[in-house]
């Protein structure tokens, strides 16, 4: 069979327009996790950081899921395992609701929702950076503000239906809203298996990796051999606490300030609308190539950290506001390329298993940072602290991507001198005769 590499357009599109509403129905949902915590937290009268372990459960098999989600799309297809993502997390919601218990709510929205979450954003990711090569960030930015654009619509409809039919019935229909997830898997069409790995390596334009012999390779763990994908996770596990802290905690802290509940709300709405610029601008950045992808995560995950540690500042809704904005905004483009970077550590061949072990290893800062931020919370009274120690996370996380982004400077400096000097062996023969 001839070699064909992706098709970098037309079916593409299609795969893309699918994970975009795929990131909507996954990622956005969870976002928008923050507006039932009040209300779950009231209703069986806990205390913050008890309430908090509902959403980290879920972050935490969000990740955990992650490698076995990727096994199994090297296994079957993406499309096989977006389909059962879509159940897993429609049932996980349509349980929720029936309202047993507090570790009832762990099985169900924390397990059930979070592995649901991971088998259908994994393949999705998949999907969008095996169809496309020269256009993949940009690519990647529009179906990944799928989350972005939801998130808006989702802000103001969560609300209104937890005050109309209850967190309870909330949480029911936005379950029967997750069952289009399977709808999303069915469009997902596998790219032809090509055979000759040589011309896969060309028509793929990866730089210096040798290709598997077999496609169904079921997981990569030789990849952890790789330093620089070692210190990358190392970056994955304090971004991901501070990633996951201030969507759970911007509505409690807005309360705090003397916010109805409405305002709050709209201020989810404003700052996903921000993260959807983020993302497309970031993408379209990343496309032209100005900096290196890493670069740009560096400065991005930076700035992010330090709008962070100045939000609690604010007490107003405008200034609460404006700090939401920029969050938002820096957020988007830091989810824009984060995935994507490591393609530029590990090569196309090896994105599947390196995303899955990215997600693992980020597990564990999804998984520690809303409750610590919600046992800071509970020791000093102040909603702030939260936010403190978000930024704290993301600055130090930036260090280990600057290490990375050297590190894979110098492989690739190697890489060319090996190759050049090879060419000039294979000439010499030439220039002699």
């Amino acid at each position: 069979m001839k070699s064909r590499g992706p098709p970098d357009g037309g079916y593409g599109w299609v795969v893309v327009t699918s994970a975009f509403f795929i990131m909507g129905l996954t990622a956005a949902v969870l976002k928008n996790f923050g507006l039932f915590f009040l209300d779950i937290q009231s209703h069986f009268g806990v205390l913050t950081s008890t309430t908090s372990w509902v959403t980290s459960t879920t972050i935490a098999m969000f990740h955990l899921g992650a490698p076995v989600a990727s096994a199994l799309t090297l296994q079957f297809s993406q499309r096989v395992v977006i389909i059962v993502g879509g159940l897993l997390s429609a049932a996980g919601m349509m349980l929720a609701s029936l309202d047993l218990s507090l570790p009832w709510l762990y099985l169900t929205l924390g397990i059930l929702q979070g592995v649901g979450i991971s088998f259908s954003w994994i393949p999705a990711n998949s999907m969008v950076s095996h169809y496309f090569v020269r256009w993949r960030p940009i690519a990647y930015a529009i179906a990944s503000s799928g989350e972005s654009v939801f998130a808006v619509l989702f802000s103001p409809l969560f609300q209104w239906l937890i005050e109309t039919y209850s967190w309870q019935g909330a949480l029911l229909i936005i379950g029967g809203l997750q069952l289009n997830l399977c709808v999303c898997g069915a469009l997902m069409r596998p790219l032809e298996v090509q055979s000759p790995t040589q011309e896969i390596k060309e028509d793929l334009d990866i730089d210096a990796a040798v290709l598997p012999p077999k496609r169904k390779v079921l997981f990569q763990f030789s990849l952890m051999r790789k330093p620089e994908l070692l210190l990358y996770f190392l970056f994955a596990v304090l971004a991901a606490a501070g990633f996951f802290i201030p969507p759970l905690f911007l509505v409690p802290f807005a309360h705090s300030s003397g916010m109805d509940k409405y305002w709050p709300a709209s201020i989810l709405s404003i700052l996903a609308s921000a993260d959807l610029v983020g993302r497309l601008l970031c993408g379209w950045l990343a496309n032209m190539r100005l900096v290196r992808n890493l670069q740009l995560l560096t400065m991005v995950v930076t700035l992010l950290g330090v709008v962070l540690l100045l939000l609690p500042v604010s007490h107003n809704y405008w200034a609460i506001l404006v700090f939401a904005s920029l969050y938002g905004f820096l957020f988007g483009c830091a989810v824009a390329i984060h995935v994507t970077a490591i393609v530029d550590i590990v090569g196309l061949e090896g994105f599947d298993s390196g995303l899955g072990l990215f997600m693992l290893f980020r597990s564990v800062g999804g998984f520690m940072g809303p409750p610590a931020a919600g046992w800071l919370v509970d020791q000093t009274h102040d909603h702030g602290a939260a936010f403190y120690l978000s930024g704290l996370c993301l600055i130090s996380s930036a260090v280990f991507v600057v290490v990375v982004d050297h590190l894979v400077q110098k492989r690739k400096s190697v890489e060319a001198e090996v190759h050049q000097k090879i060419f000039q062996d294979e000439s010499e023969p030439g220039k002699l005769q």
